[in-house]
């Protein structure tokens, strides 16, 4: 009897579980799931010691900022899991960040609480649009190519960002970017790790790419000089960035700009982010809308809005979908539950802050520049025949990584397509959500000069 009632609260947790996230109608499981979002975790565990320094730049308390960092990750991976089912994370976003403190704050000299304000409310903003259901028009709004070329795109974007993190590119003076050195023990064990993701995935391996992020953090503290900075430490005091805004110096005429600025890349980058991610783990086949993908798309979108408004107050930059829960969807995550995964670790990572920064950048490179070359063969599901589909898909897929910027990609793409649909005679082939987009970018570029 003690055996039996030993297994109860498993058959029951299961059951809670299967009720929450409905797994058997994904074809995943609970160890599929837990192996996804720690995959994900660990791919995008960088930004909670990356963003406190970005942010401490523009003024704010680096401790302060660690533990709002943590817990906006935590809560919109929570959200996103629970509402919309999806097995997507959220964290503070890497290019909003800089923007908010070294242009913002640093370049146009605001405060860093009336900036915090800005976010405030172009979190509002976008989650009003959500809510009335116009961000849904305007994806659904957008053309097949310029989908495919978003999650295109965001793959290149993530190999920049992956062979920047390996040491294989380095900036460079006279050539933007080149090769970087190969002799470096880090970079060396980034190129050892692509080879063995890559072989372990051909032989069908389970867990292939957190295999390879364990192997490489491993051999780091051999070969590589990575030092164990400790196990535990108590979270610092979240108070000196907690509720901190300044909302009605965010309202002043300068920082205008800057909500509008915020919204749409918000916007842009959280929506391609998304579509890129769901894409991949087959949320978006039109096979899924009987099943409730649609209204998960819709679920989805609401919760990262919530994300921003509730980072805000925490102490943070803007929370977005992150492009790293790709590599949590190619070990098999297909349900809120990664998600779910995320945001426990993201609290676990208050505590054992030292232990989670042992894992190098160069480490989960050799993942995301996987993910990314799968990312590529969406390419194929282009019409080559219609140049007016392929060529501002092209653009688009390519100014991601090359501007370093997902809204910017976009941006230029729904530009490139309005245009060529106009001299080419099919303008009434577009659907108007896409003159409206391509119009509100065209006068932000001839206001600012650029997309961000």
């Amino acid at each position: 009897m003690d055996a039996i009632r030993d297994k109860v609260p498993p058959v029951r947790g299961r059951a809670t579980l299967e009720r929450l996230f409905r797994l058997s109608e994904h074809g995943t499981s609970l160890r599929t799931e837990l192996r996804a979002g720690l995959t994900t975790f660990l791919t995008m565990a960088y930004i909670a010691f990356i963003n406190p320094s970005i942010l401490a730049e523009a003024g704010m308390d680096r401790g302060a900022v660690f533990v709002a960092t943590c817990l906006a990750a935590a809560l919109g991976s929570l959200v996103m899991g629970l509402l919309a089912n999806w097995p997507v994370a959220m964290a503070p976003g890497m290019g909003l960040n800089a923007y908010f403190a070294y242009v913002v704050v640093l370049g146009m000299g605001f405060t860093w609480q009336a900036a915090l304000g800005a976010v405030f409310i172009s979190g509002l903003c976008f989650l009003a649009v959500t809510l009335t259901g116009l961000r849904r028009i305007i994806v659904d709004g957008i053309p097949r190519s310029m989908r495919i070329a978003i999650t295109v795109g965001i793959g290149l974007f993530l190999a920049i960002i992956a062979l920047k993190s390996a040491g294989v590119v380095a900036a460079s003076p006279a050539t933007l970017v080149t090769l970087g050195d190969l002799h470096k023990p880090g970079t060396v064990l980034a190129v050892l790790g692509f080879l063995m993701v890559a072989a372990l995935s051909v032989r069908k391996v389970k867990g292939a790419l957190l295999l390879s992020i364990l192997a490489v953090t491993a051999l780091s503290f051999v070969v590589a000089g990575n030092g164990f900075g400790g196990l535990v430490s108590m979270p610092p005091s979240i108070a000196p960035t907690f509720l901190a805004l300044d909302i009605a110096g965010a309202l002043s005429a300068g920082l205008l700009n800057v909500v509008l600025v915020l919204f749409l890349v918000e916007l842009f980058d959280a929506t391609g982010t998304l579509m890129g991610v769901a894409s991949r783990a087959g949320l978006l086949a039109p096979e899924r809308a009987a099943a409730g993908g649609d209204r998960g798309l819709d679920r989805a979108l609401m919760a990262d809005s919530a994300a921003i408004f509730a980072g805000s107050l925490l102490g943070t930059s803007s929370t977005t979908a992150y492009l790293e829960s790709a590599s949590g969807v190619e070990e098999g995550g297909r349900t809120g539950l990664t998600a779910v995964t995320v945001a426990a670790l993201f609290l676990l990572c208050l505590f054992f802050a030292p232990l989670a920064g042992s894992v190098p950048a160069y480490a989960t490179a050799p993942a995301l520049f996987y993910v990314a070359c799968l990312m590529l063969r969406e390419l194929v599901d282009l019409d080559w025949d219609d140049l007016t589909e392929v060529v501002p898909a092209c653009v688009t897929a390519l100014l991601m990584p090359f501007t370093y910027s997902i809204a910017t990609g976009i941006s230029f793409g729904f530009l490139t397509y309005a245009a060529l649909k106009l001299l080419t005679g099919r303008a009434r082939a577009v659907k108007p959500v896409v003159w409206v987009i391509a119009a509100l970018f065209l006068i932000k570029f001839v206001v600012t000069g650029a997309a961000h």
